[in-house]
């Protein structure tokens, strides 16, 4: 395959034409923009991408359910929960590998950091340096600060990314905070986009290998950094740039891989799940 920047000026051209509020339905993003304040929005955020695998309608489905039982202003809802609240709140949530005992527990952990920085944002700032090239460190103490307290196991809602995993829902959640267009709500203002990875998931890695923007085999970290760097070579300042634009292809009917390249169709197919 062709080196991903003989693709630009194609990746510019799906960027204008598909990068639009219109075409988020149905993605789990479309949660964030019902909340002007961004400490309730971080919140959300966090909700609405750690729910973010499995089909798409029930994703919406279920971020839909968590954010019904916070009311209007989920910070404060978690500002004035308790361990003891918190299960009784989403006893009888399920979704997929996930029970209201696991978004309790990461509630907990939410609660307590939000207590001690006072938001997220600003906690994942205390562990981002500059001399790091990817916001993958301050991701790591980040994801462990939340996990550290809290009751019930919560690891599949926050993976670790120093174990491997392409960790695509967390960088999901950072591309919905951190940048901003008519997409990408942003609220995170001290985090540049520069250091931001893909959310690498097989829908992604099959249009990466598509691209030639890698030849890696495994959706895991390694890939992940490998297609952002490439995808840095382009934008050096925003490397997910495309991501929304590129992950329409197959998540929405009406598009796939062949408004791309039509030999390409068959290597990206087009299930709608996330």
């Amino acid at each position: 395959p062709m080196p991903l920047r003989k693709h630009a000026d194609m990746l510019e051209d799906l960027y204008c034409r598909l990068n639009r509020r219109r075409y988020v339905h149905p993605d789990p993003l479309e949660f964030l923009y019902d909340y002007d304040d961004p400490r309730d929005r971080e919140v959300v955020a966090l909700v609405a991408s750690s729910l973010a695998y499995g089909r798409v309608r029930q994703i919406l489905k279920s971020v839909g359910s968590v954010l019904d039982r916070m009311g209007l202003k989920p910070a404060r809802f978690l500002r004035d929960a308790s361990a003891t609240s918190l299960k009784r709140d989403f006893s009888g949530f399920r979704h997929r590998f996930n029970t209201g005992k696991h978004i309790a527990g990461m509630f907990l952990g939410v609660k307590d950091v939000i207590g001690q920085y006072g938001s997220l944002d600003a906690c994942f700032c205390e562990s981002l340096r500059p001399e790091d090239q990817t916001v993958l460190p301050a991701l790591h103490m980040f994801a462990g600060r939340i996990r550290k307290t809290g009751e019930g196991r919560r690891g599949h809602l926050l993976p670790d990314p120093n174990r491997r995993s392409a960790c695509k829902r967390l960088n999901l959640f950072l591309r919905w905070m951190v940048r901003r267009d008519k997409v990408d709500p942003g609220g995170w203002n001290d985090v540049p986009p520069a250091k931001l990875v893909i959310p690498l998931d097989t829908h992604m890695h099959r249009i990466a290998l598509a691209l030639g923007a890698t030849q890696r085999k495994t959706a895991d970290m390694q890939t992940a950094l490998e297609i952002t760097a490439a995808f840095r070579r382009i934008r050096p300042d925003d490397p997910v740039r495309y991501d929304f634009a590129l992950t329409r292809l197959g998540i929405r009917s009406e598009m796939n891989l062949s408004m791309i390249d039509p030999e390409s169709l068959a290597v990206a197919g087009t299930a709608a799940s996330i």
